[in-house]
């Protein structure tokens, strides 16, 4: 095991390579600002493998403490030679992508009911059984007669809300006994894709006004990591319990709802395209709402297949190449929810001024109002 002498000489002898590294290729670090990374990567690895020698050697039965108080005939003189250990396991961060992606699909779902799916099915059942639609056969009216018999086994309207509000925060609706709100979704899921947004917006600045513009190491991926990892891992105690079989179930549900919605006589009863249309004429004309279909389902789409993203390891690349490759991804999706969020009031509009100016003494705040959970 290591001493404190040995601790503290290893961790000078470290930082003293990596000054006489950054002198003398001092010539090539403004020619390849990569190979700093390179550089710095290269002495870490060597540090985190030393200590990890060090902290797979078997301690004293005392763990070290006879020594450090001098006790025994073998106790050291000096404080140097007293034992250090180099420290505990680091926090584990590691969640099972299956609970993350089911997130992604009770998202995907909650969008969809917030558009109003499933009550403009359940008015187009009303309206049904009432005989004042001309629905008499057809795919339509017998999948209309089928969900309606079916809907005794499904999971009720109540207990849908009541998981959006658990996982998510949103909403108000009761949750069940023991569990709580998680408030702290939104917060976090906002900033991860407000991170990923101005990431690939300043790297795009940069091709413009800099020269070697496609230089892998612009930008800085620690906040958008930290941030990636904040969201997971809030999201890691959130998906326990009955997530995984509700959204298996639940997508089960919106499947055959758009079936239904989709089918040729109810769209011809509405003189409508799609399913889509169909939805957003009983809207308007049975329930007299202002649309919000298209952002809704584009934050569905992008929503989910970010937090699909996160449920891999990726965010948890330390090398910028293959970091910025793997965020790549989902930077499309990050600005499609962002922009649909700003659209929908669900997220407040950055503040252009991210520099501080000479004549402020104080960072200028962002100019979105806090947006109330219940809203969601």
């Amino acid at each position: 095991m290591a001493t404190e002498r040995d601790y503290q000489n290893f961790l000078d002898q470290a930082e003293s390579l990596r000054r006489r590294l950054a002198d003398l290729l001092a010539p090539l670090l403004v020619q390849n600002p990569q190979l700093a990374e390179n550089i710095t990567n290269t002495v870490d690895q060597y540090l985190a493998t030393r200590m990890a020698a060090d902290a797979q050697a078997a301690p004293p039965g005392d763990l070290g403490l006879a020594d450090l108080v001098g006790i025994g005939e073998e106790a050291p003189r000096d404080f140097a030679e007293a034992r250090i250990p180099q420290g505990v396991a680091d926090y584990d961060d590691t969640v099972t992508s299956e609970r993350i992606i089911a997130v992604g699909d009770l998202y995907y779902i909650y969008n969809h009911e917030k558009v109003g799916v499933f009550r403009v099915v359940k008015k187009l059942q009303e309206l049904f059984q009432a005989g004042t639609v001309r629905l008499s056969e057809g795919n339509g009216a017998y999948g209309l007669y089928r969900y309606d018999r079916r809907e005794v086994l499904r999971y009720t309207r109540a207990e849908r809300l009541s998981a959006y509000r658990r996982i998510f925060g949103y909403g108000s609706a009761p949750i069940p006994a023991g569990g709580r709100p998680n408030t702290d979704f939104h917060g976090l899921v906002t900033n991860f894709i407000r991170q990923v947004t101005l990431f690939w917006r300043d790297k795009r600045i940069s091709e413009v006004i800099r020269l070697r513009a496609a230089d892998p190491s612009f930008g800085s991926i620690a906040v958008v990591r930290r941030a990636g990892l904040d969201l997971r891992n809030n999201l890691k105690f959130a998906s326990y319990g009955n997530l995984n079989v509700l959204r298996l179930e639940v997508m089960q549900v919106l499947d055959e709802a758009f079936r239904i919605l989709g089918a040729e006589d109810v769209r011809r009863l509405f003189g409508a395209d799609n399913a889509w249309d169909v939805i957003e004429e009983i809207l308007t004309r049975y329930f007299n709402e202002s649309l919000s279909t298209s952002p809704r389902q584009r934050m569905a789409v992008a929503g989910r297949n970010i937090l699909r993203w996160l449920a891999q390891p990726h965010i948890r690349h330390e090398r910028r190449p293959q970091f910025e490759a793997l965020l790549n991804s989902i930077a499309e999706d990050a600005e499609e929810w962002l922009t649909s969020a700003e659209t929908l009031g669900l997220a407040g509009r950055q503040a252009q001024e991210r520099a501080l100016p000479w004549d402020r003494t104080s960072p200028v705040p962002d100019n979105g109002r806090p947006v109330s959970t219940a809203a969601l």
